[in-house]
């Protein structure tokens, strides 16, 4: 699985492209043999010096020293993914050559990683023609299609939206960091992450929210503000310290639908769920106040003469049951009917409105449960990346020991 990145930072000095070049053909991350030059270069030797003065040489060659400088693209491969350092280079090459046409490209294979990744850093004038290099959304949209290409033509994983590289599901609540800094925010300090701290704000204002004006009072009493006006594409979140949040970078990060169309979609799931509990808590009532009706009629019709009660058993004025306090109008009658449909017809009752209770409790109950399960998706996340942290800080200091005693034992003779 390729994914093909293109490095947004500032490219508009010498100095930021010759650290970048220096970066790319560092020794230690690649091998001569994985470093390569695309377009004029007359130079036998390939050092970042020398690849950087011939940039600027094609540059002053068309008298457009300025601007923009360079284009640095990243292509990483999956820890899983089965190929060689040699033929990650030769994929560089290729797409290189077919999208950065008539445009020196310096690329090269780094392997200091548990992942092999390429590094392309292009001058940003033709040597053809002395046109900049321009790259749009579109473009990057056909970039990504062009490297799912030649990975299926290679027989290579294709990266798919929502899904692992084995091909599962990404659930819901799952951390997922394209940037390197937040991927090692989340790793190293995901509980002071205020990005983390927003996400778990909107997971608790969306609970029973039906409108856009209560869910931004709601994220405000957990102290963000919710800029979300009409015209503009993305919601932004705004703590009180000034930190902002997009509701994209959300999505991305934890794979949750935070969208405006999203949100729109879960208010009104919200007031159609709300509403159908209280329909079918009404109509539990209804059945309840039919069961108290009949239970009155019985009680009060021809036959039933209170005051010829005297040979009968009567209740204790001092306790009252559960029925003489819902229906007052049974109040100091005999227990013992003589009816034993009345009986019958309070039985009824008392399982209606136990029934009634019992399914109000699991209409809570599933709310609860529902949201639970997404935090505790979060937070699962986020201690396998505690432990992928502690299993490679591990790694590090034994290869810094190895290191120490390889230079103490010095030079065998």
């Amino acid at each position: 699985m390729a994914i093909n990145k293109t490095i947004n930072k500032r490219t508009n000095s010498h100095g930021a492209m010759r650290n970048c070049i220096e970066y790319v053909l560092r020794e230690g991350k690649t091998d001569l043999h994985l470093i390569h030059m695309i377009g004029p270069y007359p130079y036998e030797e390939v050092n970042y010096d020398l690849v950087y003065q011939s940039f600027l040489e094609e540059k002053r060659l068309w008298g457009k020293d300025s601007g923009r400088m360079y284009a640095h693209n990243v292509i990483s491969w999956h820890k899983d993914e089965k190929i060689t350092p040699e033929q990650a280079l030769e994929f560089e090459i290729e797409f290189a050559e077919k999208w950065f046409t008539g445009f020196q490209t310096v690329v090269s294979v780094h392997r200091d990683k548990d992942h092999i990744h390429c590094h392309m850093v292009t001058n940003s004038v033709s040597y053809e023609n002395g046109k900049k290099l321009h790259n749009s959304r579109k473009d990057l949209e056909r970039m990504k299609q062009l490297t799912n290409r030649m990975c299926q033509e290679r027989g290579l994983t294709v990266a798919e939206k929502g899904k692992h590289f084995d091909g599962s599901q990404i659930e819901t609540g799952d951390v997922i960091a394209w940037s390197k800094d937040k991927y090692n925010l989340f790793r190293q300090q995901v509980k002071d992450s205020f990005v983390a701290d927003c996400a778990m704000a909107v997971l608790k204002a969306l609970e029973n929210c039906t409108s856009k004006e209560k869910f931004i009072e709601k994220m405000k009493q957990f102290g963000w503000s919710v800029n979300w006006i009409e015209k503009r594409k993305h919601i932004t979140f705004q703590n009180q310290e000034g930190k902002k949040v997009r509701d994209s970078n959300l999505c991305k990060t934890f794979h949750l639908d935070i969208s405006k169309e999203g949100l729109e979609n879960e208010f009104n799931g919200n007031y159609e769920r709300i509403r159908a509990e209280a329909e079918r808590s009404k109509g539990a009532e209804n059945e309840l106040a039919g069961y108290y009706r009949q239970v009155e009629a019985a009680c009060t019709g021809p036959g039933k003469d209170i005051g010829n009660c005297d040979n009968r058993e009567k209740r204790v004025t001092s306790e009252i049951s559960e029925d003489e306090r819902v229906y007052t109008g049974i109040s100091g009658k005999d227990t013992q009917f003589e009816d034993g449909k009345t009986e019958a017809l309070l039985q009824e009752s008392r399982n209606a409105r136990r029934n009634s209770e019992i399914k109000r409790r699991n209409s809570a109950s599933d709310n609860r449960t529902v949201r639970n399960a997404e935090i505790k998706s979060i937070t699962s996340a986020e201690q396998r990346r505690l432990e992928e942290q502690k299993r490679i800080d591990e790694q590090e200091r034994a290869r810094a020991a190895r290191k120490r005693n390889k230079r103490r034992s010095g030079p065998e003779l």
